[in-house]
Order: structure tokens, then sequence, then C-alpha cells
């Protein structure tokens, strides 16, 4: 058993496909999961994904971030549940089916069967949950798929029915009127929870009417509205008591009457200009001014204040419809005003609304004209005031948002079809209402699902009293919020909610057990087992089936108390019911309190951030502070959005949505993991090919890290089980790099126990570039070499010993790359390692490793190798032209013996022959500093110009040396202190040198070129063309060659004198005047000049 040579042109994806299979062969996500089993519990709560449509990349970023903390934790030996868990219920799923079934409206469903089409909303969560489950395995993501949970289930349901029955026993459950949200596409209402979810930028056509004032002959109010449908319900016009009301005159004698503030307003006018928040295609909105100059001007008259406008009385557009005067209001009635004979036409006046619930006032100055159409029936706001000053409801529309009777010509229009608006418009304009009409773009709420346009309806629903909200509110704090302002976030969410509205009329979810009676009382179930002991009817048929509508509408109930017969409302529950519950239905929390203990409360949740707060967050909150009054986990992660690479949404009608499966195969999922886990959570991560193709260099790069060990050790035999580190003979790289690996392992243990893969990756990344760019190619030739020396062993066993513990610390996040190497690097080397690295325990940092000394004295080295090529690039000197000296100024005399110490580095590295420490950075380069005027502007002001004069007169080489020192600069006796970003400081190296300057280091090189150094630069040209005609050869790294050329001239001369490191360089045995049977031959051209140049490999 020994290492393998490996082909660094890797095929990822293949490599990911084998792992799949390899895992799967051999049970090593069973044998994981047996090794931690009682150890420690760590409980995850997995967040369930709505199982309705296949996997999008934006699912796939939490469930790579869940599955890295999984799999880091159980690498630091905690024992997991590893449950995943389907969102089963809800409109999402409804929406899909009657897709598929042609329907477009909630009646086809009910006259196609509901029996039927819950089914095959059943048979769609299956489909789709096993497509996801088999995507999930393709992320990598390690669940224990035979045991997910499903929102569907009856353990769900019924842990919601005993949640439902403690909040009844409490008198927090009650049936209300309000004017919610609705969809008149799928029949139902909508919660304050979901709307923000489907706003959208619309725009909508707006009309500006009069309203005319009764008692004042040609005397109206301007009204302006969005949504000109209302007006049929009007029954109030608000103003605000403390504005100013200008009063306006036409050429046709009429006078108007609205908000002062809004006759030159701009409306709209920085989103018109920004194009932010704007509709194609929609022009510039008038001012009122202009509006009324366009119907041939107006002149002003006066002003009064709004609350001298109160209590007059109008009439309203629609008072001949039948709704307007109907006794008590329409459809709903309120008997007491019904019986006081009031209507909406003899409430018609001006009110003052006053101030919302946080003391803003309802009517404001600005958009619209100050003065407020207001009906109750229709209004979320227009309703609450209504109930407050006892007004007259009208609701219009029925479940389709279709007109009911008693509108007139308006009864069976859809109020949100354009053809209706434009009939209301050309009526207002007909009988003399309407004074302009135009497209008016704002966000409006949509349903989140089916995109249609919502209206809002009065309409019955079921409740639960927040009353008790402090009770949430008392544990948000409790938990560790990542990003820390989730926590303020929710306690916002907290503050301004409204009760929490819990039922849909709708067909496939959790059947509310709310039992209603003749008497108007209602009795809520908690279990099948009381169900079945209140049963009077349908029972039986019933008991085999899931509680889902229709089997659960057969069943009856007697009251306890009454004894009246009972039959269950036809809603279904609010789907955020059945995520929020998941915290006690999948523990068992009724059937193995035990066990619930063990796992609650969980560890861990993730989830996308935006919308969470008002749903899933706030519901686990709700919820398990009403079932045991403690917070349901212990930690949330929360992430932001995937978007594409310019930042906007992916939308399959857009073109720029990348489906998951696609993305697997074309990028691969290490690739699309190393992208997530490097986005900061806080951001949108802005997902796509490009990005993706810069993340694989970075995988490649690791791979080749491998790979050349993995090449060398095969061809020399090395086994790293005799050869042991021995840290007595390892140089000063090995060191260093060994320090720097117990540093990254400490690194990425802090990191992933905070939940910030993000941090490790960023250390990662840094930490690869110099594992790759610098120790191995530093020292590349140790393994190179002939002789199987005690140094060259060493290369090996510090190689070895790196990337052991490197593919160990990357694991969770590159679960395939890191396992292929794995299988071959340890399982070849190791007849004693454990056959899987994800079955390996999380590396432990040595302290004894990490020499801060050594990492800083290196990284100066680093640095000043760095510099000195930044000024080699500063110079038209070329890379591989040999320079006589370097040198190099700083104050830390220990850094700089070690630089001295280890100078064959350096002169490596920068071509150079010499290198030499001076003790002033002035011979090397010169300082030209200005003000940064901008910062200093707003510091100093008027001081600038004395702050320009001091520092044109003061030593440039002082400041720069007192602003290294003290990070400041002191003028004028402490007056001034300019900080780094205060001031440009140029370098400019003296002549003959090319230098520079940072972190306290300046190097620079000397440009002088002798003959020889001229030479022994053509002989490095030449190298270079030969190591790259060997790549295009096929040859191995470790092929040696023999070679026959043609130069002449200074190239021949060159390479007589430097022979030996040319052969040395490109591994040539042998130089012949022509090779006859060569393997690979190539003309090059060389300072205008064509050579032949053969090659070919030693067998």
């Amino acid at each position: 058993m020994s290492i393998k040579k490996v082909n660094n042109k890797v095929d990822f994806i293949q490599e990911e496909h084998n792992v799949l299979d390899f895992w799967k062969k051999n049970k090593i996500f069973d044998k994981r999961r047996l090794s931690n089993e009682g150890k420690p519990p760590w409980s995850f709560i997995d967040g369930p994904i709505t199982a309705n449509n296949p996997m999008g990349v934006h699912h796939a970023w939490g469930r790579t971030l869940k599955d890295i903390y999984n799999r880091y934790k159980s690498m630091k030996g905690f024992e997991l549940r590893y449950q995943n868990g389907f969102d089963c219920q809800g409109l999402w799923v409804e929406i899909e089916v009657e897709k598929e079934l042609g329907f477009k409206t909630k009646r086809e469903v009910e006259e196609y069967g509901i029996e039927k089409f819950v089914t095959l909303c059943k048979e769609r969560v299956d489909k789709y949950s096993k497509i996801q489950t088999e995507q999930s395995k393709r992320l990598g993501y390690w669940m224990d798929w035979d045991n997910s949970y499903y929102t569907m289930s009856d353990e769900n349901n019924y842990t919601i029915w005993s949640f439902l029955k403690k909040l009844w026993e409490e008198g927090k459950i009650y049936k209300g009127s309000d004017v919610v949200p609705w969809s008149g596409r799928s029949g139902t209402s909508y919660s304050q929870m979901e709307i923000i979810e489907g706003r959208k930028l619309v725009a909508h056509t707006s009309v500006f009417v009069r309203f005319p004032i009764k008692d004042r002959e040609n005397e109206y109010l301007l009204v302006w509205t969005t949504t000109p449908w209302t007006l049929s319900s009007n029954v109030v016009v608000g103003v605000n008591t403390n504005l100013d009301y200008v009063k306006i005159k036409t050429d046709d004698n009429s006078i108007y009457y609205f908000a002062k503030d809004n006759l030159e307003f701009q409306r709209l006018e920085k989103q018109f200009k920004e194009k932010k928040q704007w509709v194609d295609g929609i022009p510039k909105l008038k001012t009122i001014a202009q509006i009324f100059k366009e119907k041939g001007g107006y002149e002003e008259l006066g002003t009064i204040k709004g609350s001298e406008m109160v209590g007059w009385k109008y009439d309203g557009p629609y008072d001949d419809f039948e709704a307007q005067k109907e006794y008590g209001g329409y459809p709903f009635t309120d008997n007491d005003l019904k019986k006081a004979k009031i209507n909406s036409i003899n409430q018609h006046k001006v009110i003052d609304p006053g101030k919302d619930n946080v003391g803003n006032d309802i009517v404001v100055a600005g958009e619209g004209t100050g003065i407020v159409h207001m009906a109750p029936g229709c209004g979320d706001i227009d309703h609450k005031i209504g109930k407050k000053l006892s007004l007259i409801n009208i609701a219009p529309l029925d479940d389709e948002s279709k007109f009911i009777d008693k509108f007139g010509w308006l009864s069976g229009q859809i109020a949100t079809d354009k053809a209706t608006t434009q009939k209301i418009i050309e009526d207002l304009k007909k009988r003399n209402f309407l004074i302009y009409a135009e497209q008016y773009p704002h966000v409006y709420p949509h349903c989140w699902r089916s995109g249609d346009e919502l209206v809002f309806r009065l309409v019955d629903e079921w409740y639960i009293n927040m009353d008790w909200r402090k009770k949430i509110q008392n544990i948000v704090d409790d938990i560790e919020w990542i990003p820390e302002w989730g926590s303020d976030r929710e306690h916002e969410w907290l503050e301004k909610m409204g009760d929490w509205m819990i039922s849909k009329k709708r067909f496939w979810g959790l059947a509310l057990p709310i039992w209603v009676f003749e008497d108007g009382s209602f009795f809520v179930v908690g279990s099948k087992e009381e169900l079945q002991e209140l049963a009077v009817e349908g029972f039986d048929d019933f008991s085999n089936h899931s509680p889902h509508r229709p089997w659960i509408d057969k069943v009856k109930i007697k009251h306890p108390q009454t004894g009246l017969i009972g039959s269950r409302v036809k809603d279904v529950g609010n789907p955020w019911l059945d995520a929020g519950i998941v915290p006690f239905s999948t523990l068992n929390y009724n059937t193995d309190r035990k066990y619930w203990e063990k796992w609650f409360p969980g560890d861990f949740v993730v989830e996308c951030f935006p919308g969470q707060f008002r749903n899933w967050f706030y519901s686990l909150l709700a919820m398990s502070a009403e079932m045991e009054g403690k917070a349901p986990f212990k930690t949330l992660l929360g992430h932001a959005l995937v978007k594409d690479e310019k930042g906007r949404e992916m939308h399959k009608s857009w073109g720029n949505a990348i489906w998951f499966d696609d993305a697997a195969e074309k990028m691969g999922v290490d690739v699309m993991r190393w992208m997530y886990s490097l986005q900061n959570v806080e951001q949108n991560l802005l997902f796509g090919y490009g990005a993706a193709d810069e993340v694989r260099k970075k995988l490649i790069t690791l791979w080749n890290v491998y790979s050349f060990y993995a090449t060398y050790a095969a061809v020399d035999g090395f086994d790293p089980i005799k050869n042991a580190l021995k840290w007595d003979v390892l140089s000063v790289l090995d060191q260093w790099v060994i320090a720097k690996t117990h540093l990254l392992i400490k690194n990425a243990d802090q990191s992933l126990d905070t939940f910030r893969a993000d941090n490790f990756m960023k250390k990662f990344e840094v930490y690869l570039e110099e594992l790759s760019n610098w120790y191995i190619r530093r020292n590349r030739r140790r393994f190179w070499k002939s002789e199987d020396d005690e140094d060259k062993k060493s290369a090996y066993a510090t190689l070895y010993h790196v990337l052991d513990n490197v593919i160990k610390i990357i694991a969770p996040v590159l679960p395939f790359v890191s396992e292929s190497i794995y299988q071959n690097l340890i399982r070849n080397s190791d007849k004693n390692s454990l056959e899987s690295v994800h079955l390996c325990d999380f590396p432990i940092s040595n302290e004894e490793y990490i020499n801060m000394g050594l990492i800083k004295n290196v990284d100066a080295l680093k640095k000043s190798v760095e510099l000195g090529r930044s000024a080699r690039n500063n110079s038209d000197v070329r890379i591989r032209q040999p320079l006589s000296k370097a040198l190099f100024a700083m104050e830390d005399d220990k850094v700089s013996k070690f630089i001295m110490d280890n100078q064959d580095i350096v002169l490596d590295e920068l071509n150079v022959k010499s290198i030499e420490r001076i003790t002033e950075a002035d011979r090397l380069i010169e300082y030209k500093i200005k003000p940064n005027l901008r910062t200093l502007g707003k510091k100093y002001g008027k001081g600038l110009s004395k702050i320009k004069r001091i520092l044109d007169e003061s030593s440039p080489v002082m400041l720069v040396k007192e602003l290294k020192e003290k990070n400041l600069i002191m003028l004028d006796n402490n007056k001034y202190q300019l900080e780094r970003e205060d001031v440009f400081i140029e370098t400019i190296a003296t002549e003959g040198f090319s230098a520079a300057s940072d972190a306290g280091i300046t190097v620079g090189l000397s440009l002088d070129l002798t003959q020889d150094l001229i030479l022994e630069g053509i002989v490095r040209d030449i190298v270079r063309i030969i190591q790259s005609m060997r790549k295009k050869a096929g040859f191995a790294v470790e092929d040696r060659i023999n070679i026959s050329w043609d130069f002449d001239g200074k190239i021949k001369e060159a390479l007589g004198k430097f022979e030996h490191y040319f052969k040395t360089e490109t591994l040539t045995n042998d130089i012949a005047e022509n090779i006859r049977d060569f393997d690979y031959e190539e003309v090059v051209e060389i300072n205008e000049n064509l050579y032949n140049i053969k090659l070919k490999k030693n067998k």
C-alpha cells in the first residue's frame, strides 16, 4: 500500500460522483453516526424546505451552511439527530397543482372535488421531496434521509392541535371580522406575516376626483386614490387638522380644497430622477398646479386650517348604488347602526382620523391631496378608524374579488381587472367627478406564490389574540443571533405586530381543530383521542385518514358542556403554524418527553433572513413561548439572499436563473460550497459561473499542492509513517509552514465554533496561497533532487503533515475534494488510518508549533520580497534579468538579522546577487507629502491652507517617520492632527535604484547591469522557454531530458557560461549537437531570430 501519482488535470465533478458512490457503498454516514452515539448531544433543528419544486441554488446556500456545522460538530465528537424537514402544506403547493390541472379559480377546485385535489397535493409533495432528497445528497448534505419529517404528518398536525387547545383554554382564540389582504385568484386571505414577501413595484391608474361639498355651491374636496374601485364604498374623508388647506378657483368658477403644501409638490421626484422604484415607460408625474393650469388655470383665494373643515358634509361619487343606502352597512350589518337608520350616505363628512398606533399622523401632506378618501370595508387602516368612530362598513367584493350585488353596473366586475378600472374612470368622467387620471408607480402587495394582485377585503377569520407577546419578547434575548442585529429586528416585529390570523379558506393544509355550534359558541379539540371521545358522527370514516380535508370535515362532535352538535370550520391553518411547531412535533413532545428533553432546546437553526422575522422565527418563538415559556433554540444563523452576478433577482423569465442541477454538474458542488461558505451571511451572495471560475482556480491550487506531493512521493516511494516529522532537522520554512498550519487549525476551530465559516475561509485562502506560492515554490528543488537525504525526507514529512491537517479542517466545507485527497494521501500511506476523512476527529492545534516570532520573521521576509518585486515592476527590468544588489531598510534588528541569515531566499526570489541592510530608507527613496483635501477640509476647513504650507516647508522624511511611530502627524503645536488618511505619500526612488516601501520596510534594487548579468538573464529566458516546451510535450514534472538546438552568438555564449544552472533548472542530462529520434520539437523566436529546439525524454 503506497500513495499513487495524481493527474493534476482533475475532473472535480467526476471525483464528486466517485465520492458519493464511496460513501454509499461503505455506509460512511452510518459509521459516523454510530461512532458518536452516546456522546454529548448537539441539536440541530432544520427549517423545512418547501417540497414543491426542484431545489434552487438559493436553497443550497442555507443547506450548505447547515451541513458545514453539522459535519464540524460531528468531527468534534457530538451526537447529532440529522433530521431534514419538508414543508408540505399550503397555498404554494395548491397553486402548482392548480396549474397542472389548468385551474384559475378556487371554484374550479371545488367542482373538481376536494378529495381528489388534496390527494394530488400529497402526491406532489411526495414527488418533490424525493427529488430534493437526491439533490441534497448531490450537495453532500448529510442527513438521515430515511427519517425526514414532513409538516403534513399526523404528529405535526396533532401537536399544533395541542398548541391551539392550550391557547383556547386561555381564551386567546377568537373569530373576528377585519379587512385583510385577499387573493381573488386563490380565494383566501393573507396575514401580516405573508404580504411583505409579495410586494411588487407596479404602476396603477390613480385618479384625482372631486367630492361636492353639501350646502356650498360649486365647492369641492379634491381627493386622490390609487385604487379607484374603492370609491364605490367610500364613507368619509380625512384631513389633518394642523395642516393649511388652500382654496383655489378655476376658470369655470369651481372651488377646490386640498393641502397647500401639495399644490407645487414634485411627486416622486427622486424616484423619477434616479429611476429607482420606477416603472419603465411612466412619464414624470405632474404637480397639482400643472394639472389645473392645463385645465384652464386657477386663482388662489386663501387658506384655512384642516380643523375648520372637520364636519363638512359631501356627496360621494357612488351614492346611487344600493349598497351606499343600506342601513347598518353592507353586506356586514351593524345592528345598532341599522336601528339608528344610519347608512354610508348620511355618514359622508370630513373627519379627523388622528394618529396611528405609533403616534404618526394618518393624513399628511406630500403625495395625494392631503384629503384622504376612506372606505372602512376596503382598507385596513380605514377599518381601524371605522371601528373607533362607529362608521359603516361597505365591503363590495366576493371571494373572487368581484363586485357583489347592490353595486349597480359594477356587480360581477373584477376589481383588479384593468378593464374595470378603465370603466370606473370613464364613468367618473361622464358624471363630472374626474379631474385627472395618471399612471402612478408604487409598491403594492401581490400573492407571494401565485403573483396575482391582492385586494383588501372585509372577512371573518380566526385569530390568536397576541396580548401575551411579552412572553415572546422575554425569550428573544436568550438567543444568540448571528448577525447580532437579528435580535433588534425580531423585537421590532414583536412590538408592532397585530393578532395572528391563523385561518385560510383553502383546502390543503392543517385542519383547524375548531368546531362551531348553532348558539355561536366554538370548541377547540386538542388531540385525535379527544376528537374520538367527542365525536358523534363521521369518526369511523375519518379514523384511517390523516387530519386533512375533506375527511376531517365529516366528523361532528357533541359539545361537552351544552350538548349541542357542532361541525368543524372549513378553514385550514396558516402554514407557519406547521413550521413553527417542529421543535415539539419532531422531538416527540407529546409521545416521548424524555427524548424531547434530550434534544430541546435546539442548539442551532439556519434560515434566510428576509421575511423570517415575521414568519418562521416568529412562529417558532411564539409557539415555544406558549408551550414551554423558553426559547426553542440557542443560536440562530441568518443569511441574506442569492442573486445573480449583477445583483439582480434570479428569474426564469429573465434568463438569469441557475438551477441547482445545472450548477452542480457545471461548477461542481465543492466550488459552490466554497462560494457559500466564503460569503458574509449579512450580504447578498452574487452567484454565477464567472464567480465560480475564480473559486475553481483556488480549488485547483489545493489539488496541485496535493498532486505535487503525491507525484514525487510516489516516485520516491516515500513512507510518512516510517519517516515521521523530526522537528530538529526541519528547515526554517518547514517550521514556518507548520506554525502557519497549526495557527490555521486554531482559527478554523474558533471560526466554525462561532458559526463564522466565512472568517475561516478568508484565512484559508490566504494560507493556501502562501502554501502554494511560497512554501511549495521555495522548496520544490528539495523534492526534485536525486539524493534521498534527511533534508528531502523533512520536506516530504512537512508537506504530509500539512496536508493531513488541512484536508481534515477543510472537510466540513469541501467534503468531496477532501475525501478524494484523503483516500490516496492518508489511506494509501497509513494502514491504521480511518476509512474516511469524515470519520476523523477535527484536528487539535499544537501550541508548541505556533511560533509567532518565526511567523513574524518569515512574514517580514515575504514582505521584503513582495516589495522587491514591486520595485522591479516599477522599473523596466524583466524578472528573469539578474541584478547586482538589493538593499533594505527596517528598524527591527531581530527581523533584519533573520532576513540576513536567510538571505539566500531573498537573493533567489528577487534574482539579485547580494543583499545589504541600510539604516536609513532615504538612501533609497524620497517622499512627497500632499494633503488629502477631502478629509482635511471636513476637519479643519479654513485651516487647510496653513496645513498645506506647513507640509511643504517640513522634511518629508521626518513627517513619514513621525507617522510611522505615532500614527499621527502633529502640526502647529498640535493644533492640527493628521492621520494616515489625511495625507497622500508619494515615494520616488533615488537615482540608479528602483524602490518600494510599506509596513516599515523599504527595499531598493540597483539597476546597473554588467555583461555577466546580461548573459545570465538570457539563460533564464531560455529556461522559461524549455519549461514551456516540457509542458506542451506532456512530460511529467520529474522527467529528465536530453536537448539539442541551433543557438549562436550571445545566446550560445550565455548557455556555455551558465550550463550547470540551465541543466539543473530544466532537468537536462545532456545537450547534443542534434537529436534525430526526438519526442518534441519547436521553432522559437528570440530577438527576431528563429531557432530550432528538440527535446527527448530519458527512458
